[in-house]
């Protein structure tokens, strides 16, 4: 099952997210259960990744390296990570995440430009759609 998530980020702008049952199950599952979820949001190379959510669940399928605009749960550090671009730890435009993520969906917007624009220490809330 797809399930729409909003992300509302800084009141100026809201992108939306879809994540997949099938990726990891356990993990969406209690994302979800959390849901509204404020966070402070932070930037890595072209990954925005999330202060830690209320989610404490084993790894599901992980990755080593990502896909552009995957949608990732980081287990160490309890945080949900939206991957845009390249990352610090990549080489010749490898999407490589800090450690391994278990892959939760993908970012439906296109615009990354608006993503590039994201700054450290944005508010961000996360809600059903």
């Amino acid at each position: 099952m797809i399930h729409r998530i909003a992300i509302d980020l800084s009141d100026t702008k809201t992108t939306v997210i879809e994540l997949d049952d099938i990726l990891a199950p356990k993990t969406i599952s209690s994302i979800l259960k959390c849901l509204p979820i404020s966070v402070g949001i932070h930037v890595w190379g072209e990954e925005i990744y999330t202060d830690p959510i209320p989610v404490v669940e084993s790894n599901e399928n992980q990755k080593e390296l990502v896909n552009l605009m995957d949608v990732a749960y980081w287990q160490p550090g309890k945080a949900i990570c939206l991957f845009f671009g390249p990352t610090p730890l990549g080489t010749n435009g490898e999407i490589r995440p800090y450690s391994p993520v278990t892959i939760i969906g993908r970012i439906k917007d296109t615009d990354k430009s608006f993503l590039r624009s994201i700054r450290d220490e944005t508010s961000a809330v996360f809600r059903k759609l």
